[in-house]
């Protein structure tokens, strides 16, 4: 339950408990709830950008699992495709295109929100301020790299090591445009 509904509800509390003890002389009760209402304006208070921050860090560890993820799908598909370090497979280059177009196509943006340029996930975030002043560019770049990780997923269902290879390659550019223009080394 989040800090703004917990003190909506003892507001509430707190008005129907002063319609049935009126101040008078001598009567401490109203005082007390009084102090008590204010102390705990204050606590939500502070602790609202507390759980803020934690959405924040939230949404940083689990973009940053994302891409990790995402990484390790690559390195499978290079290590097969542009290295041959592995021996290609077809049905598995597949299944990691597959997984870097879903995780391209989840709706990751929703976890760049403002400020997720400080903070620390699984380790510190490298997002530059730059990314939240840029929207335009952010969006182009992210078009791109949707449209290339689909395109990859797509060849590799056919199965041409070439045409994997390129496409592949492209993929790794629209990563690189990202990285080289809001991600600090």
């Amino acid at each position: 339950m989040s800090g703004i509904v917990v003190l909506e509800q003892f507001e509430s509390h707190l008005h129907h408990v002063e319609n049935d003890i009126q101040p008078t002389p001598g009567n401490t009760m109203h005082k007390k709830l009084l102090s008590l209402a204010a102390a705990v304006s204050v606590a939500a208070i502070f602790a609202l950008p507390a759980a803020a921050d934690q959405a924040t860090e939230d949404a940083i560890k689990y973009r940053q699992a994302g891409y990790a993820f995402m990484s390790w799908n690559m390195g499978k598909i290079k290590a097969q495709v542009v290295d041959g370090s592995v021996p290609f497979d077809a049905a598995q280059v597949a299944a990691a295109a597959n997984v870097i177009a879903a995780i391209a196509n989840s709706g990751m943006g929703a976890l760049y929100p403002v400020g997720s340029d400080q903070g620390t996930g699984f380790r510190p975030t490298r997002l530059k301020s730059e990314f939240f002043t840029q929207g335009e560019e952010v969006g182009r770049i992210a078009v791109n790299f949707n449209k290339a990780a689909n395109a990859l997923a797509q060849t590799a269902a056919g199965g041409d090591k070439d045409a994997i290879k390129t496409a592949f390659g492209q993929v790794g550019e629209a990563c690189k445009a990202c990285h080289d223009k809001f991600r600090n080394k």
